[in-house]
Parts: structure tokens; sequence; C-alpha cells
């Protein structure tokens, strides 16, 4: 074998390291410019509208740099979503925390969740009709990002069981996946009947009240 095969690895000496760490912090900075930028433009426009290239002029950037950070736009769409959900499911678990009935902690949760998404309808729009024709490893992937969402409602369900508010044999999962797809569906509401904020609050409600009702406790 050749000496260098057998030669141990050069380390990183101390005045390399901080240039490394100024290199990713510039990439970290890039990227997240590129994210923030294409958010704008989903969010304006929705995903088919938005192009690579507007979305490089909005970081104020070559097209070159976002291909750089991210394969394609489907690649980086789905970076934004993830990055995102995140953030939403964060505003949920916060208004889920809040003094009340089990039906009112969902709803405040759900609330706050139409409230941090509605100014960004396009992108709600572009996110449920992608989700029909992503390929099986975005799906898995999207399904796993989503899964903290679900998790608040699931968390709140729980905590109506040992308040004595649920029956014990209360089926969490399926009741949690009912109420956040009623959430998902009203969202075809703000976008098609102009929906605010009121209405969106007052049907998400009744939603909850009519798929809990038959696991509520009647003692």
């Amino acid at each position: 074998m050749r000496d260098s095969v057998l030669s141990p690895p050069r380390s990183v000496s101390a005045s390399e390291a901080p240039r490394l760490n100024r290199r990713q912090a510039a990439k970290g900075r890039t990227r997240q410019k590129v994210l923030d930028a294409a958010r704008t433009l989903f969010a304006e426009r929705g995903y088919e509208p938005a192009t690579i290239r507007d979305i490089a002029k909005g970081a104020g950037m070559s097209t070159g740099a976002v291909f750089a950070n991210f394969q394609d736009k489907a690649e980086l769409f789905e970076a934004v979503l993830s990055e995102d959900l995140t953030k939403l499911a964060e505003t949920l678990k916060a208004a889920a925390a809040s003094e009340g009935s089990v039906q009112t902690r969902l709803l405040a949760a759900l609330s706050a969740g139409y409230h941090g998404s509605l100014e960004q309808l396009p992108l709600v729009q572009a996110v449920i009709a992608r989700s029909w024709f992503q390929p099986v490893a975005a799906e898995m992937r999207t399904r796993a990002a989503i899964k903290p969402l679900i998790s608040v409602v699931t968390d709140t369900l729980q905590a109506g069981i040992r308040e004595g508010e649920l029956r014990q044999d209360t089926d969490v999962h399926l009741l949690s996946d009912l109420v956040y797809e009623a959430f998902l569906s009203n969202y075809r509401r703000a976008a098609y009947d102009g929906w605010a904020m009121d209405k969106l609050t007052s049907r998400m409600a009744k939603q909850i009240d009519v798929i809990l009702a038959g696991a509520i406790s009647r003692q």
C-alpha cells in the first residue's frame, strides 16, 4: 500500500478551525436566506408559479447558489414545509396548555394553528395539493413532519382521559386523526369561501364536539 493510505488523517489545526466554522456559518446563512425567500414566494403564489429564478432573486443571489443548497424546487419546498411544521407544532403545543375542558384546549390549539397559517394560505393549498402527487419517500417524510401536530391532539385527549373527562376506552389515535383531518378540511373553506378566523373557529368547535361526543365520560 502507498504511505498515504497508511498515514493517519490530518487533524484540523487551531488556526483552521475558525475558518471552517465561518464557512459553515456562512453556508447556514445562505441556506436560510433561500428558505425565507422561497417561503415568501410560495406563500404569495403557491408552488407552481414560484420559480427558482424568482426565489434566487428574492434571496439576492444566483440560481447557482440556490442549487448549491437544494437539489430542486421540490426539495426546497419540502424544507420550507418541514421548518414551518416544526414552528406550527410549537404554536399548537403552547396553546393546548391553556386551562379548560379538553374541548376548550383542543379548540385553543387548532385556532392558534389557523391564526398562524391563514396569511400563507397559498402555501397551505400547495402543501395539500402536492400531498396527492408526491413520491412515496416524500410522503413518508411529510407524515413524520406532521406527527408532532397530531401528537398535540393525542396528548390533549390522553390528558382528558386521565382527568376523567373522556372514557377510559377512548380510541385516542382514531379521534386524533379525525380531529386533525377536520382541521385540514376547513382550509378549503378559507380558500374558496373566504372564511376568516371567526367562522373557522366556530366550525372547528362544532366538529370537535361531534367527534368527541361518544367519548365523553358520563360519570
